[in-house]
């Protein structure tokens, strides 16, 4: 049973930093896209930035250049350091894994079958 466990969030002045991290556990091969997402109130969950199995690495267009998606497989762990942090980043971050093909991962909530249970970021103005 695949299980995704976020941590790092927090509260923080704009213009702050914060390093998100997700300890996955019960992957059955390397196989996965793993992706951030996250969920402002009143609002749809979007896609943050994704990391394919086959090194692709996507962002959204609100967070490129401040955001960093990167995974250790030694430590099946998946990181998200966010710079630049604004008021508008405030939502709650949620870790998620897809065993999909490669090429076909997206930053799309269909596209991922497995969830974590969210860690929270507030940013104040």
């Amino acid at each position: 049973q695949v299980q995704l466990v976020e941590s790092g969030g927090g509260s923080v002045q704009a213009g702050g930093s914060l390093r998100l991290s997700c300890a996955a556990s019960g992957l059955t091969d390397s196989n996965y896209c793993m992706g951030w997402f996250r969920q402002a109130p009143g609002k749809e969950r979007e896609g943050v930035a994704l990391v394919a199995h086959d090194g692709r690495i996507a962002y959204a267009d609100s967070v490129k250049g401040r955001f960093t998606i990167s995974k250790d497989n030694a430590k099946n762990t998946l990181y998200l350091p966010m710079n630049s942090l604004k008021p508008e980043d405030t939502a709650m971050y949620y870790c998620a894994a897809s065993h999909r093909r490669a090429w076909t991962c997206g930053l799309s909530v269909p596209h991922y079958e497995y969830w974590g249970q969210g860690t929270q970021v507030t940013v104040s103005s």
